[in-house]
This record gives structure tokens, C-alpha cells and sequence, in this order.
């Protein structure tokens, strides 16, 4: 059986900071800068409180069945939600997105190449 590669987006508002908390993350922004997103199997947080309260948590998980994407969301989920619990950070609005990679469309490089190695 082949391994499927999953990536899970975890989004959510943070809610009801205190100051000490807002400046905290103000201070470890540049570690969480949108621009240096990336999926990661621990996760891997981005938000820009100078523009809005959000936040994405990056996930990447695998299984061998499709249907394996609903647990790894599950565990991306309970993930997320510890990380903010053991920092006291409330949050609401919480949502997930999952994308099975060997069900993602191939990109037109990634159809070059596959025609011209068959």
C-alpha cells in the first residue's frame, strides 16, 4: 500500500488576549511571519496581529488510506488546540482544511515531466 501525504490547515481568531499575551506573540511574530509558512509534521503557526487577530497552523501527516486524512485532521486539530491552551491563548472560529497530496491536481511542470519520463 502506498503512503498518502496530507496537509491540514488549522485557522482559527485569536480571542479576549491580554496585553502581556498580545505582546508576547508581537514578539515572536517574526518566527511566525506568514512568509516563512511552511507544512510541518509539528506545525508550524503564522499570524500578523498587525493586521487582524487570525491565525493558520500548517500541518503535515500521512496515512496509507483516504479515509486516514479525517484522523490526521483530528490530530492537526487537537494539536493546534494544545498549543494555544498551554500558552492561556483564547481563540474561537476554529476551522480545518485537508488536502490528500495524491489527489491534488499536478501542476504544469509536474505534467511536463511526468509525460516525458513514460
Amino acid at each position: 500500500m502506498t503512503t498518502r501525504t496530507f496537509r491540514i490547515m488549522v485557522r482559527g481568531v485569536f480571542d479576549g488576549l491580554t496585553d502581556a499575551q498580545r505582546a508576547e506573540l508581537l514578539a515572536a511574530a517574526p518566527q511566525h511571519d506568514v512568509l516563512h509558512a511552511a507544512f510541518t509534521h509539528e506545525g508550524h503557526l503564522s499570524y500578523d496581529l498587525n493586521a487582524r487577530a487570525a491565525f493558520t497552523f500548517r500541518f503535515l501527516d500521512q496515512g496509507e488510506a483516504e479515509e486516514d486524512i479525517l484522523e490526521a485532521t483530528e490530530r492537526a486539530e487537537q494539536a493546534a488546540q494544545a498549543w494555544l491552551t498551554e500558552r492561556g491563548y483564547g481563540h474561537k472560529n476554529f476551522r480545518s482544511q485537508a488536502e490528500d497530496l495524491s489527489q491534488a491536481p499536478l501542476g504544469k511542470r509536474q505534467r511536463r515531466a511526468a509525460n516525458t519520463t513514460h
